[in-house]
């Protein structure tokens, strides 16, 4: 990696990439490059380490088995919480953000330790399966607009008090709890169970992640309409009655 390049991390494509989450990553290195930034992007399998270096690490999602070996491995490697303390942002879907969390229930049916870079713990619903396009009014404080994703999971996770809640939800369950939250985020990991992939129906969240990482206020302008046109086709699909 380039000392000048912002370094984009892929986090074990081969246990976490079940869900097409591997677009997040695709959209991140597509507007920095649109804005005329030098990118360094590295996919990083189970059998590797993790660098320290890394500017932005993306985690995808994953069946439960798969889960259970990525959160052993990133435990195991530690470099993780290494990156993170130097300055690093991280971004995880669905399964990557339960291993985020304190803990979450594997595929064996046990309390699994997470990485605790996320003040959130998850346990597994006993009802139906929170399935279908959500809607959900992100945090105020990121001054972002409206979430779009798509939700596909059992899990239920509750926040602790130095986690806040990326969204709340209009259309859909979002953690799950009953209280309208979607997600979490401290000052630089963030966590969502959007699928979609997420960043691509909201690239807004992507230009977020590229500002933290540079310590930039704000970006050149580039061309969304791609963009808008998913997020208004799938706005729309989210409000219509089930």
């Amino acid at each position: 990696m380039s000392d000048n390049s912002l370094r984009v991390v892929w986090v074990y494509p081969d246990l976490l990439s079940t869900y097409g989450d591997q677009g997040n990553v695709l959209v991140v290195e597509r507007r920095a490059r649109q804005r005329g930034l030098d990118v360094a992007r590295l996919d990083v399998r189970s059998d590797q380490p993790i660098p320290t270096s890394g500017d932005i690490y993306l985690i995808g999602g994953g069946e439960d088995r798969p889960q259970r070996l990525a959160a052993e491995r990133l435990l195991r490697d530690g470099h993780l919480f290494q990156a993170v303390n130097n300055g690093a942002i991280v971004f995880a879907v669905c399964a990557g953000y339960q291993i985020l969390g304190h803990e979450f229930v594997n595929d064996l049916g046990q309390r699994q330790p997470g990485l605790g870079l996320l003040d959130v713990t998850t346990v597994r619903g006993t009802g139906e399966r929170c399935v279908g396009d959500v809607l959900a009014d992100i945090d105020a404080p990121l001054g972002l607009p409206a979430l779009t994703g798509f939700e596909n999971h059992q899990g239920i996770t509750h926040l602790g008090p130095t986690a806040r809640p990326l969204a709340r939800v209009r259309f859909g369950k979002g953690n799950g709890t009953g209280d309208g939250t979607e997600g979490a985020y401290n000052d630089t990991v963030f966590g969502t169970y959007m699928h979609g992939p997420v960043l691509a129906r909201n690239p807004q969240i992507a230009d977020l992640l590229l500002k933290l990482a540079l310590d930039v206020n704000a970006l050149p302008p580039t061309d969304d309409r791609w963009y808008e046109a998913l997020r208004t086709e799938r706005i729309a699909a989210a409000q219509q009655p089930a």
